[in-house]
């Protein structure tokens, strides 16, 4: 079970796309910001009652989009500055 009450995954969505669409939007809001450490994967798997692999794809593809650095042995953080451009391509991806 999910703590964020509007994680809300659409029924043909892949859970790790609604997750990263998820955390995206959280970043839009400014809830999560430019920095901020994201909670380690497994947290994550926690946090949204995923499975630890679905925390790691969907990590994996907020990477992928620009959306967070992942440093070895630090962590992942929210990138500089994504553009608006770059949340919604990982909105509608």
């Amino acid at each position: 079970m999910s703590i964020h009450p509007d994680f809300k995954p659409k029924q043909r969505e892949l859970i790790y796309e609604a997750m990263a669409r998820h955390i995206a939007s959280r970043i839009e809001r400014g809830e999560l910001r430019p920095d901020d450490p994201l909670p380690s994967e497994r947290r994550l798997a926690q946090e949204y009652g995923v499975s630890l692999g679905s925390a790691r794809h969907a990590t994996r593809l907020l990477r992928y989009r620009g959306l967070v650095d992942t440093v070895p042995a630090k962590g992942t953080f929210v990138a500089e500055r994504p553009t608006h451009e770059e949340i919604s391509d990982a909105h509608n991806y």
